[in-house]
C-alpha cells in the first residue's frame, strides 16, 4: 500500500492552512464554509446531549424520545453529534481536492437545517416514529449524495473510498432505525458506526499528525523529522481495516480479539515513530499524538475485553469515543478553526484547557470503574469535563466561526 492509495493523504493535513474565503461570496461569514455552522452546532450539541443523559441515567429526569434513553444517547452520539464533525470537516477538505467552489450559503443552510431537525425529531419526536426516522436518516443519505458529487464532478476518484464510508455510515444510520422500530437490539449498527469511526480515526489522524507535527519541526529548526509514509505505515491501516470488519461481524470471536490487539500495538509503534515528545511546546500537535494515542489504547482495550484481559467492553468503548473521538475532534476542530480564520495556530490558554477537560472527562469515564469510585459520582464529574470541553469551545471559538477570516 503506498500513500497515493490512502483518501486523506493528500491536501488533508494542511487543509487547516489553506487560503479558503473566496472574495466572490458575499453572504454571511457563519455560512461560507462548513467547518463554521457544523463545529459550532456539534459543539453545543455534545454539551447539551451528554448531561441530559446522565440525568436519565441517574434517574433524575424524564424523556418522551423516539427511542429508549440508553438508544437515543448511542444514536445522538454516533449518529448525530459526530455526523455534524465530520460533514464539517469534509465540506471544508472537499474544495481542496477537487479545485471546485465549497458548499455555502443557502445550501449549506439547508443541510444544516436538516441535520438540526433530525434532532429535533428524535428527542421530540412530534411526526410519526417512521417519518422521524426518515427525517434522521436523510442527512447522511444526502451528505453521501454530496461527496459523491463533488468526487464525480471533480473527477477525485482517489477520494471514493471516503464517498464509500459515508455511503456506509448512511446504511448504518437506517438499519438502526429499522431495528429500534421493530424493538430489535440495535449491536450491529452501532458497531458498524464504530468500526467506520475507527478506520476515519486512523486515516485521518495517521495523516494530519505526523504530516504537522513535520511542519513544526521546520518552524523551530529541529533536524528530526516523522519518517516518510512506509509500508509499516500501510500495514497498520491494513490491521484496522481487518479488525473494524472483524469486530462488526463477530465481536466476541477470540480472533478478533487479537487481530484488535495486535491493530492497537501496530499504531501505538507507529505513534512513537512520530516523535511526539519533540514538540510537547506546542499543545495544538501534541493533542494530535495525545488522541492517536487513544485511538491505538482504544484497539488493544477492546482486544483485551475480548480474551478477557483487562477492561470491561463498555469501558474499552469509550476509550474509543470519549478518547479517540473527544480528542481527536477537539484536536482538528480548533486547528482548523484558527487555520481557516486567519489566527497564529497556537494553543492558548484557554484552548489548553478545553484540552485537559477532554481528556479528563476522556480518563474518568474509562478507568473511573477500575479504581473504585461510586457509579454517579464519576459518570456526572465525567459529563461535566468531558461535555463542558465542547461547551468552552463553542464560547472561546463560536465569534471566531462567525466572523469573517481575519486575512481576507
Amino acid at each position: 500500500m503506498t500513500p497515493a492509495n490512502i483518501p486523506l493523504l493528500r491536501t488533508t493535513g494542511r487543509m487547516a492552512e489553506a487560503a479558503i474565503e473566496k472574495p466572490s461570496y458575499q453572504g454571511p461569514a457563519f455560512l461560507s464554509y462548513g467547518f463554521r455552522p457544523f463545529f459550532l452546532c456539534a459543539a453545543l450539541f455534545a454539551g447539551v446531549a451528554v448531561p441530559a443523559w446522565i440525568l436519565l441515567l441517574t434517574g433524575a429526569g424524564d424523556s418522551a424520545f423516539l427511542y429508549a434513553p440508553r438508544d437515543w444517547h448511542v444514536h445522538e452520539m454516533l449518529f448525530g453529534f459526530l455526523p455534524a464533525v465530520i460533514t464539517g470537516f469534509l465540506l471544508t477538505a472537499i474544495p481542496n481536492w477537487t479545485e471546485r467552489p465549497p458548499l455555502r450559503g443557502m445550501p449549506l443552510l439547508l443541510l444544516l437545517t436538516l441535520w438540526l431537525a433530525g434532532r429535533l425529531v428524535i428527542a421530540v419526536p412530534w411526526p410519526t416514529p417512521l417519518v422521524s426516522a426518515v427525517v434522521d436518516g436523510a442527512f447522511l443519505v444526502v451528505l453521501a449524495a454530496i461527496v459523491w458529487r463533488e468526487i464525480a464532478i471533480g473527477k477525485a476518484w482517489d477520494r471514493s473510498p471516503i464517498g464509500v464510508l459515508i455511503s456506509l455510515y448512511a446504511g448504518a444510520n437506517m438499519l438502526f432505525h429499522v431495528l429500534a422500530l421493530k424493538g430489535a437490539e440495535t449491536d450491529l449498527p452501532e458497531r458498524m458506526a464504530l468500526a467506520l469511526i475507527m478506520m476515519l480515526l486512523t486515516l485521518i489522524g495517521g495523516r494530519v499528525t505526523p504530516s504537522f507535527t513535520g511542519d513544526y519541526m521546520v518552524q523551530q529548526g529541529m533536524t528530526e523529522q516523522p519518517p516518510p509514509f512506509s509500508r509499516f505505515d500501510g500495514a497498520s491501516i491494513v490491521l484496522v481495516a481487518i479488525a473494524a470488519v472483524a469486530w462488526a461481524v463477530q465481536p466476541q470471536a477470540m480472533a478478533t480479539g487479537w487481530i484488535l490487539a495486535a491493530a492497537g500495538l501496530a499504531n501505538l509503534v507507529r505513534l512513537s515513530r512520530w516523535r511526539g515528545w519533540l514538540i510537547w511546546r506546542e499543545p495544538l500537535v501534541l493533542i494530535l499524538h495525545l488522541g492517536y494515542g487513544w485511538l491505538a489504547l482504544s484497539l488493544m482495550a477492546l482486544g483485551g475485553a475480548i480474551l478477557g484481559l483487562g477492561m470491561q467492553t463498555a469501558n474499552a468503548v469509550h476509550a474509543l469515543t470519549t478518547g479517540a473521538v473527544g480528542v481527536m475532534t477537539l484536536a482538528v476542530m480548533t486547528r482548523a478553526s484558527l487555520g481557516h480564520t486567519g489566527r497564529p495556530l497556537h494553543a492558548g490558554l484557554m484552548t489548553v484547557f478545553i484540552y485537559i477537560l477532554v481528556n479528563l472527562g476522556a480518563i474518568l469515564r474509562v478507568f473511573g470503574p477500575a479504581i473504585g469510585l461510586p457509579t454517579n459520582v464519576m459518570l456526572g464529574v465525567a459529563a461535566v469535563a468531558w461535555s463542558g470541553a465542547y461547551l468552552l469551545f463553542a464560547v472561546i471559538y463560536g465569534p471566531l466561526l462567525s466572523r469573517p477570516s481575519i486575512d481576507e
